[in-house]
């Protein structure tokens, strides 16, 4: 393995699997032969990539947030700030349909839809709203653009085999983002966000959010985050939505939070599955 992938990292095995079903994707290989797939002489800089992927359905965790933000900031649009957006479909969250127990949420003709199992109900209240979005834009170090061949490869080799409604789901934000492409820009967070926070405007409310990425910002880079929105918010309007631990100490799951500046401290809203799957809702 060390000469298909390098250094024994820990993901190697994850860049191995994801370089040959690039292969078997692109009709170059085949699972049922192995043996010749690993042979194959383009496997070696496939499975050197990166891992990229795109989790589409953790929107179905986050629009409830989102929507509490709305409910506490009034009408004025959104102005969106992903921090590690990968292709960007998350950032397309108003573009989607959703169903909660309490009801429906978003265009009945929107590309994608979304479920999910709910451990606690998100109320009708929230879904009644309809906040509008007016600038996307996210921060990667590494963005993916899936309006390439290369892109679009990239996300679907690092979904497995088998997991038909993950590929669903990701061809259809692939889809959602031809459509609409977001902003993305390539950079540190850390570097990227002061200046992105200081060009914002005045009459919207600035929505700063991240799913999957504070586990590789490390604690300087964190720290500079939450230097740059604290410096943000005593100038204006702004929330931000991140994933973290939970209350309590649990590895299983995350814990999504919420600030708005001015005047409040972080709070914990929801539980959730770390790709969607299910959301505890626990925001009155």
């Amino acid at each position: 393995m060390p000469a298909l992938v390098g250094e024994m990292t820990w993901n190697a095995p994850l860049r191995l699997l994801g370089g040959l079903h690039a292969l078997v994707l692109t009709g170059r290989a085949s699972w049922a032969d192995l043996d010749a797939a690993l042979g194959n002489a383009n496997l070696p800089s496939l499975a050197a990539r990166a891992i990229q992927t795109n989790e589409v359905r953790r929107s179905w965790t986050l629009l409830p947030c989102f929507l509490e933000i709305a409910r506490h900031t009034g009408g004025d649009p959104f102005d969106l700030i992903e921090l590690g957006p990968s292709a960007g479909f998350n950032l397309l969250w108003d573009r989607y349909r959703y169903t909660y127990s309490a009801g429906t949420w978003g265009a009945p003709a929107a590309l994608l839809e979304l479920d999910g199992e709910e451990r606690a109900p998100v109320t009708g209240e929230l879904l009644r709203l309809a906040p509008r979005v007016r600038r996307r834009v996210g921060v990667d170090l590494d963005p993916v653009d899936v309006s390439t061949d290369e892109g679009a490869l990239r996300l679907r080799s690092f979904v497995w085999p088998g997991q038909v409604g993950r590929m669903e789901r990701l061809e259809r934000a692939i889809q959602a983002v031809h459509e609409e492409p977001p902003e993305l820009v390539q950079g540190d967070i850390a570097e990227e966000l002061p200046r992105l926070l200081a060009e914002r405007a005045t009459d919207a409310v600035t929505v700063v959010f991240l799913s999957a990425v504070l586990g590789y910002l490390g604690d300087g880079g964190w720290a500079r985050v939450r230097d740059a929105l604290d410096a943000a918010g005593r100038d204006g309007r702004l929330a931000f939505v991140w994933t973290d631990r939970p209350a309590e100490d649990v590895h299983d799951y995350w814990g999504l939070w919420l600030r708005l500046w001015p005047g409040e401290s972080p709070r914990l809203v929801a539980h959730a599955d770390f790709h969607g799957a299910w959301l505890r809702w626990l925001a009155l």
